[in-house]
């Protein structure tokens, strides 16, 4: 864990897939062709309070979904790319737009479409149910699976590397 801490001392963004880390991967579509999904209240919690902590966040996402803009917004975030099928295009952007380097940049992923960018960057993230092949290149590991606080777990970890996890968590009891 110590190295894992290391390499995140170093993070100053965090690009999150959706579907599968930020989602348990369902997709609920109904009769009117409509999609829902289900986010995980804590994980977007700890992605308001890592932000406020000073790390970037991000999306990046190989579906579109209108839903995925609301709740995004809601978070704050402004970094959101969907329908990325080649999810290195999108990172390659978003390296140049905030003069990045790959070392500096967390990615987190579920499935063999994240492999692309998680073989890039400083530190690759898996989420706890993610495909073999993902949890087999991955840095880190979380302790929970996708959209049951994966997320949650990823800022906190950052946030702990950053030395502003107990400040940050201290500040709700005052």
């Amino acid at each position: 864990m110590k190295d894992i801490l290391e390499r995140a001392k170093a993070i100053k963004l965090v690009i999150f897939d959706v579907d599968g880390v930020l989602t348990d991967g369902s997709l609920f579509l109904g009769d009117d062709g409509l999609e829902y999904k289900a986010f995980n209240s804590r994980d977007g919690h700890g992605m308001k309070m890592l932000q406020e902590a000073g790390v970037t966040v991000g999306i990046i996402t190989g579906r579109t979904s209108k839903v995925v803009d609301y709740r995004m917004q809601s978070l704050g975030i402004e970094h959101v790319y969907q329908g990325q099928h080649d999810k290195r295009i999108a990172f390659s952007e978003i390296l140049e737009k905030l003069q990045l380097s790959p070392q500096q940049v967390a990615y987190v992923g579920d499935d063999v479409v994240d492999l692309p960018v998680m073989s890039k960057v400083g530190l690759a993230i898996a989420v706890q149910d993610a495909h073999p092949m993902v949890l087999k290149h991955a840095h880190w590991q979380t302790p929970s699976p996708g959209g049951r606080g994966a997320g949650r777990d990823v800022c906190e970890m950052l946030m702990e590397a950053h030395g502003v996890l107990q400040q940050t968590l201290n500040s709700y009891l005052q």
